[in-house]
Order: C-alpha cells, then sequence, then structure tokens
C-alpha cells in the first residue's frame, strides 16, 4: 500500500471509532429489576376520602406517594359487578372474571344447588383454622405464579391479607404462602395447600403479636385529637369522638372491619419479609398486602363518619410505616410498590319511600315461582327454575334437555317474560352474553362466567332491591362509580400524573414488564409504561 493511502484509512477508522464511541456514549444502559415488588390492594379506597382527609395525613404516607410517584388518576375495572374476590383475582391475573372465572366471593354450585366460597376447597385442611381453601377455582395463572416460572421457583412470593379469599387469590397457585387472620381465634392462619405446617416463625408471631393475644383489651379511639375534632362529613353537623371496643363471639370480624386491622397488615409484612429473606438478593420476589379502607363493621357512612375518616388517617399512617421500613431495610431504588383499589364500595342501605323517591324490593323467589308457573303453561308442570342467586336464575338443564327444549328457547321466553315485570331494566341470557359485540354488555360480559353464573341475569332499576329469602341476600341496586388511583412509586420511577383513562388489568403486565418475565397467560392488555 502506497503512503499515500495512509491518511485516509486513519482518517476512516478515527471516525468509525469516533461514531461508536458517541453511540456507547448515548446508549442507555438497562436498570437493574427490583428486587421486591410489593403490590398493595386497598379494599375499598376511594379517591374522594384520600383527597378529602388530606390536611390529616403525614407526610410519609399517601402525599409522598402522589408527590413521588407515577399517578394514574382515572381508573377502571373493565368488568361488572365488582366485590373484593373478583377485583383481586383480576388485579393479579390481568384478566376479567369471564377468563380467570372468580365471579364474586361467593356463586351457585350446580351440582350442589349451594352457594359455594371463591377459595373453598375441602381437599386442603386450615392450619390454625377450620376453613379449608385453596386458589384451585382461578382457572389462569397470577403474576406471582409467572415469577415464580421465570425464576425456576427460586422468586419468594407471599400474600398477607385480614380474609382468606383475599390472601389465596392474591398469592395464586404457585405462591410460597398466604396468610390471613381467622374470624373463630384471631390468630394468623392458612391452608396446608401453601404449607404442612404453619411455618415456626408464624406460631412464634402468633404467641406475640396475633390479634388473639390484644384484641380484648384493645378501645378504638381516634388517632390523635385532631382527627377526633374534624369532620370531613359538615352536612350532618358536628360528630362526636368514637370509642369501640372488641367483645364477644364475632370480636374479631369486627375487628377485620375496623381501621386497626391496618397495624396488624404492617407489622406482618415486615416479619413475613424478615423472615423469609425476601429482597436480599438480586432474584426478585413479590409481597401482595391488602388493607381495609371500608366502613366500620360494614355500617352506612352516616352511622360512622368519623371511624371512617380515622381510618384514612391511621391508613396513612400504616402506608408510610411500610414505605420507611422497606426503603431502609431495602433501597429505595431496589423496591417498587404498587397502590390501588378494590374499585367499589359498601352500598349504602337508604330509606327510598321515606323521601318518595322511586323505588321498590324484586323478590327472587317469587319470581322463580312466577317462572316455572309460566314454562309449566306451554311444556307442562316442572322445577325449570334449579336455582336463584344473587340477579341469576339457574334452569334445570337435564329437565329441558329430557323434555327436547333447547336452552335458547327456554331463556329467550325466560327474557320475554321477565321483561314485563315492575322493577325490571334488563334481562340478559347467558348466550346473548356471550355472542353479544354490544359495547355497553362488554363489562356486563367481562364479569360473566358460563361455568359459574345463571342462565339469566336481572337487572333491576337503580333504587330498588334485589332480595332472595333462599340465600338471605338483600342488596340496593345502584349505578355508582367508585374513582380511585394505581400508583407505582420506588425503583426508577418518576413523579407524574397521568389523566389517560385506564383499567385494573394492565397493573400485572407493566409488572411483568418492570421485572422482564412473562405477563400471566390469559393477560392480553398493554402495559401502562
Amino acid at each position: 500500500m502506497t503512503n499515500r493511502h495512509k491518511p485516509s484509512i486513519y482518517l476512516t477508522l478515527l471516525a468509525i471509532l469516533g461514531f461508536h464511541a458517541e453511540l456507547l456514549a448515548n446508549t442507555t444502559q438497562p436498570t437493574a429489576a427490583p428486587r421486591l415488588i410489593v403490590s398493595i390492594n386497598i379494599d375499598q379506597l376511594r379517591s374522594d376520602y384520600l383527597q378529602a382527609f388530606a390536611p390529616l395525613y403525614s407526610e410519609d404516607g399517601f402525599k409522598r406517594l402522589l408527590n413521588e410517584g407515577m399517578v394514574y388518576d382515572h381508573v377502571s375495572y373493565p368488568f361488572t359487578p365488582i366485590d373484593r374476590a373478583s377485583a383481586i383475582a383480576s388485579i393479579t391475573t390481568g384478566v376479567t372474571p369471564y377468563y380467570n372465572n372468580i365471579v364474586g366471593q361467593k356463586w351457585m354450585n350446580r351440582e350442589t344447588l349451594r352457594p359455594v366460597g371463591c377459595v373453598d376447597d375441602p381437599k386442603y385442611t386450615g392450619l390454625q383454622t377450620h376453613d379449608n381453601g385453596s386458589p384451585a377455582k382461578l382457572s389462569t395463572s397470577t403474576i406471582g405464579d409467572e415469577l415464580k416460572v421465570a425464576t425456576a421457583g427460586k422468586a419468594i412470593v407471599y400474600a398477607i391479607a385480614p380474609y382468606r379469599d383475599a390472601a389465596i387469590l392474591s398469592a395464586g397457585h404457585a405462591a410460597d404462602g398466604a396468610l390471613w387472620i381467622d374470624d373463630q381465634n384471631g390468630n394468623w392462619c392458612s391452608t396446608n395447600y401453601y404449607f404442612p405446617s404453619l411455618p415456626s416463625w408464624v406460631q412464634a408471631y402468633n404467641r406475640i403479636q396475633a390479634p388473639a393475644m390484644k384484641t380484648q383489651e384493645q378501645v378504638w379511639e381516634p388517632f390523635s385529637l385532631l382527627t377526633g375534632n374534624f369532620s370531613y362529613f359538615m352536612q350532618t353537623g358536628e360528630q362526636k369522638p368514637f370509642k369501640h371496643t372488641f367483645q364477644g363471639d364475632a370480636r374479631f370480624v369486627e375487628y377485620k372491619a375496623s381501621a386497626l386491622v391496618n397495624a396488624d397488615m404492617t407489622d406482618m409484612a415486615q416479619q413475613c419479609v424478615a423472615s423469609t429473606g425476601m429482597g436480599n438478593d438480586k432474584v426478585t420476589d413479590l409481597l401482595s398486602v391488602t388493607y381495609y379502607a371500608g366502613n366500620y363493621n360494614h355500617r352506612t357512612v352516616t352511622e360512622c363518619q368519623m371511624e371512617l375518616q380515622d381510618t384514612y388517617v391511621r391508613l396513612d399512617h400504616e402506608i408510610g410505616r411500610l414505605i420507611t421500613h422497606f426503603e431502609k431495610s431495602i433501597g429505595h431504588d431496589n423496591i417498587l410498590f404498587v397502590l390501588t383499589s378494590t374499585g367499589y364500595s359498601d352500598e349504602e342501605t337508604a330509606d327510598y319511600d321515606k323521601y318518595r323517591i322511586p323505588s321498590g324490593t324484586f323478590h327472587m323467589d317469587r319470581t322463580a315461582n312466577l317462572l316455572n308457573i309460566y314454562f309449566g303453561a306451554f311444556w307442562g308442570q316442572g322445577i325449570y327454575v334449579e336455582a336463584t342467586y344473587s340477579n341469576q336464575i339457574y334452569l334445570n338443564h337435564k329437565l329441558l334437555e329430557s323434555k327436547k327444549i333447547s336452552i335458547t328457547d327456554a331463556t329467550s321466553r325466560a327474557q320475554e317474560f321477565l321483561a314485563m315485570m315492575s322493577g325490571v331494566r334488563n334481562v340478559y341470557t347467558s348466550l346473548q352474553l356471550l355472542n353479544s359485540q354490544n359495547e355497553y354488555l362488554q363489562k356486563i360480559r367481562n364479569g360473566f362466567s358460563p361455568e359459574r353464573c345463571g342462565d339469566i341475569v336481572i337487572e333491576v332499576a337503580p333504587g330498588w332491591r334485589i332480595h332472595n329469602e333462599n340465600t338471605q341476600e338483600n342488596v340496593l341496586s345502584r349505578a355508582s362509580f367508585t374513582q380511585f388511583p394505581i400508583i407505582f412509586w420506588g425503583a426508577g420511577t418518576s413523579p407524574e400524573r397521568i389523566l389517560t383513562p385506564v383499567t385494573i388489568d394492565q397493573i400485572a403486565p407493566t409488572i411483568a414488564r418492570c421485572i422482564r418475565i412473562r405477563a400471566p397467560n390469559a393477560c392480553f392488555s398493554k402495559p401502562l409504561f
């Protein structure tokens, strides 16, 4: 090679090296996945109350999350109806009840014609409880299940809640454990689906700090002088401070529907992480914690205004305590908090008749009898309606088959008959919900499971009550909307307020992307970021 060609070669090499150096300088190195995900599900949290009681909050809880976190303000559930079980199942699986099959805390078992709980399972016995249970009725994988699969079982997955259904559905199929407080004895308990016996650290904790050890001596009073004198609910006048004790056979049930139970959730969460070594290595672990933000003992707001206010103040304190503890022990950049709500609230018991507001009672048992008479006029006498539950009617498929009557014919005739009854706003058949592309019906379809729901779904007018004498259900129909947030905090998230409407089924794929694993196996929603 001649010397006159060398300068051009050098210039070319220098240009390539310079471009490569610039490319390396501009390349963002991927951040490490957080060591611990803390998923906080707050039962019945509402944005209006969250904002209303803000003057009473500390700087470490809700204020810190709202100021420093990535906050999605306009969140909804893409299905109806919503309760604690269906909400938590959808958060953890990333899909609606149509796919995960958890349509509620209970539904009618077609074989026994008796209501069955969403986590009832006689195959597995309770540990420190008479209640058995497993996640067998949850038909899809959860974010915890996929984390276990992705790490070859190395990840540690636990769920802690006041209630059995919340704990088991948050934990999923492959978790290391689910823990809740027993209604009868007030101890932390579980099921042998997860443990052969209750872990020694849980047993030791029960001997020292279980609700059973302290409830009878506890008194629930306002958290501070300020919370005992300030009232957000000014329309009913000044409210007096309250004072509650927990006595009698139902004391633990009442305790679990009070603000005091949230301190137990924080204490057990800290104990669980310390005893199991969660967050100590580079393998991501998952802890799900359920808190309570509903009315005291499921009363109306009118009956417990100051208690509800105190619940939010105490909840703020517990959230702050949880954040501060884990930030110190694990590190801000190593932990990701995800907070949201179950998206419903206990319905109020309103006396509409007193104020001449249109209302009434729709009796499911009487409706079933009338429908049997109506069908009998066409096809002869028989028990065509096997059972009713909630607002659903279960038809006798074996009788219809023996009489060579198609389910399509039976449900369409029932739809025509029921639509003429007082208080009925709409009647839907199972086939209609399964096949309809109507956008209005989409939320009802998403909350429907052909395996576990009835053949006919009745929608009564707002203000009417659905009363079922056989199951002792008495529910007020109310087309209410509960606004609540999704908040991500820690592990590299930056403060941002996002007004774009999002849905709750997007949480699971978002967590999956953050920790670089597959989303749950039925999840098809897009991650939030």
